[in-house]
């Protein structure tokens, strides 16, 4: 079932909602070091998520360093994040604290998106969460409908100008298909930041 988040505006993360966090995020740097504050880190990135179309540089003065934060997002994105974070808000009951910052963790995919590629794309699509999506679904790649369109057999015909005919318009249906499972190749920013 396909959903999307309830807008909510940023808060920092309360302590239900961080607990249920803690255990998805990476609480060492590559090098081995510990990382000093994991959640004003995962507070400066769910704030920065919540203001669409904002570069990282403008992230406010007291979340720290804004190049070590798109550090740890870009790090986080690699190490499969905000798949986890997905799948986990898609079992989650109602009432789970991680449905609090559901909106958050949205957002916040949708800027992981480019990061995360076709895998990240396929997931959100297969669990339904269109909050995720960083412009509406029918401008995006659709990679279930191009596996479907390669599974199709292609009619077999007699060689009548009739079946040439059906043949030539199956085809070209099939195109347009192939052309709407690519998903747009520029999506204007009205578009994708205009989207829930």
């Amino acid at each position: 079932m396909s959903r999307l988040a309830p807008p909510r505006p940023w808060t920092p993360l309360s302590d239900d909602a961080w607990l249920a966090l803690a255990s998805y995020v990476l609480p060492r740097a590559p090098q081995g070091r510990r990382i000093a504050d994991l959640r004003a880190r995962m507070d400066a990135i769910f704030h920065l998520a919540s203001t669409p179309g904002d570069p990282w540089r403008a992230l406010p003065a007291h979340h720290g360093n804004p190049d070590t934060v798109a550090r740890f997002f870009r790090r986080l994105t690699h190490a499969g994040l905000w798949h986890r974070l997905l799948e986990a808000l898609a079992k989650a009951p109602a009432n789970h604290p991680l449905r609090s910052i559901e909106h958050a963790i949205c957002r916040a995919t949708r800027r992981a998106a480019r990061i995360g590629g076709m895998p990240l794309l396929l997931l959100i699509r297969q669990l339904g969460l269109r909050s995720a999506l960083n412009g509406p679904p029918w401008l995006l790649p659709d990679p279930l409908l191009s596996e479907t369109l390669a599974r199709l057999p292609l009619p077999r015909l007699e060689p009548t100008p009739a079946s040439i005919e059906a043949l030539r318009t199956h085809l070209k249906s099939r195109e347009a298909l192939s052309k709407a499972a690519l998903g747009r190749r520029h999506m204007p920013r009205t578009v994708r930041w205009a989207w829930p």
